[in-house]
């Protein structure tokens, strides 16, 4: 059963709960998951020296999670003091800290890469975030007071992955649905006011470093996630195991979070191995999935899938900005100028965020990618640059490390 601590947050500070609207960004990738942002009015070209900064904020620790931003505050993790830790800043006041919640004492080293790699899952004035050892929290988004608190190796038998949990947290409907890992559970959904369990699903696959996405495939809710083995879709009711699809796997690491469209799912991994889709379909009482096609021309490691009007776009290792045809398969073009890099899309145009170099604005077609900005990011740490782009009210916000920078889009 879920613990209940009585954990304290540093710099309370209480404000009337928010909601999330249509220019917030509460969770990973984004309101639908999809690296996509519906704001309009945005810069569709930047001067030399990239969009206006208009502040910059530290204090955020070791990590790579890429933040939420809801209203006000911006929420993201790190390391920092000997505690892994949930933060809140303001970004109408230059990213001033807010609250700092402690999640625990750090207890992973990230295998080299230390910190937390989770983004905060936002959901009518709570938290829902995942540390590396694989600590599920709820929080009160107005202070940072634990609501709640899972673990998931403790309960769920999870094994943690080399470089630590990884998953954003998926909040749907009144669960929030998560990957263990473990022998009890491989996928769980769990009630997300109380912490407990609604259903739990054992079939034997690891937890990779990808997260959750809900759809509907012929005619049945379902869940999909790219495991340490391969891509899986289970009943949203009930958490039945419907199909796999096992391709895209590599030995490594899978870490890109798989992208549905209506019965047609497709997932890649770096390492050599490319990217595949299949066609899901229902078969009297179960379901198949057949392979359309497979790719070694989308090879994507960790920068996100994006699919805009049947068209896929994506870093291909070791670093090529590639537009793939969904319903074929086929490579349309190939952009080496934006690097190994990850994605947040708007309005025809990709923000590419490479690990080591710049940060590129594309305009994209079936055509042709063409780069109509490009700036060097500063106060660059010496780690890869891995947290996504996010867009959020007329902003963009990268994070690196301990380091916080919002710049105008409008």
């Amino acid at each position: 059963m879920p613990r209940f601590p009585a954990v304290a947050a540093t710099a309370l500070c209480l404000w009337p709960l928010t909601f999330a609207a249509a220019d917030d960004w509460p969770g990973w990738r984004g309101p639908q998951r999809n690296g996509i942002s519906r704001e309009a009015g945005l810069l569709k070209s930047w001067p030399a020296e990239g969009p206006k900064l208009a502040w910059k904020a530290t204090g955020l620790g070791e990590g790579f999670s890429t933040p939420s931003v809801v209203g006000r505050s911006l929420y993201t993790m790190g390391n920092r003091d000997g505690q892994e830790l949930v933060l809140a800043v303001d970004v109408n006041r230059s990213g001033k800290t807010l609250w700092a919640a402690p999640i625990g004492p750090v207890r992973h080293a990230g295998a080299g890469y230390p910190g937390p790699r989770s983004s905060p899952t936002y959901d009518d004035g709570k938290l829902y975030c995942l540390g590396l050892n694989g600590d599920l929290l709820c929080l009160d988004a107005a202070n940072g007071s634990v609501l709640w608190r899972v673990d998931l190796v403790a309960e769920y038998g999870g094994k943690i992955p080399t470089w630590g949990y990884s998953e954003s947290p998926l909040v749907d409907g009144p669960w929030v649905v998560c990957t263990p890992g473990g022998d009890k559970a491989t996928l769980t959904a769990l009630d997300k006011t109380t912490g407990r369990q609604a259903w739990g699903t054992a079939f034997g696959d690891r937890a990779g470093y990808s997260s959750i996405v809900a759809a509907e495939i012929d005619g049945e809710k379902q869940y999909v996630q790219f495991t340490a083995t391969g891509v899986v879709g289970v009943a949203a009711a009930d958490g039945r195991l419907r199909w796999r699809y096992d391709r895209p796997a590599n030995g490594t690491a899978n870490c890109s979070t798989p992208v549905v469209a209506g019965n047609r799912v497709f997932a890649a991994s770096g390492y050599g191995t490319g990217g595949g889709a299949v066609d899901v379909k229902k078969t009297a009482s179960e379901f198949a999935a057949d392979e359309a096609y497979f790719t070694k021309e989308m090879k994507n490691h960790h920068g996100g899938l994006i699919l805009v009007d049947g068209l896929l776009y994506g870093s291909d290792d070791p670093g090529i900005l590639t537009c793939v045809e969904y319903a074929t398969g086929k490579s349309l073009w190939r952009e080496r100028a934006a690097g190994k890099c990850s994605l947040v899309y708007f309005d025809g145009h990709l923000i590419a965020r490479s690990e080591k170099g710049p940060v590129s604005l594309v305009k994209v077609s079936a055509e042709k990618a063409e780069i109509v900005g490009s700036f060097e990011q500063p106060e660059r740490s010496e780690k890869p640059s891995w947290p996504h782009p996010v867009v959020a009210d007329g902003r963009l916000y990268l994070r690196d490390q301990d380091v916080l920078l919002c710049y105008e889009l409008k």
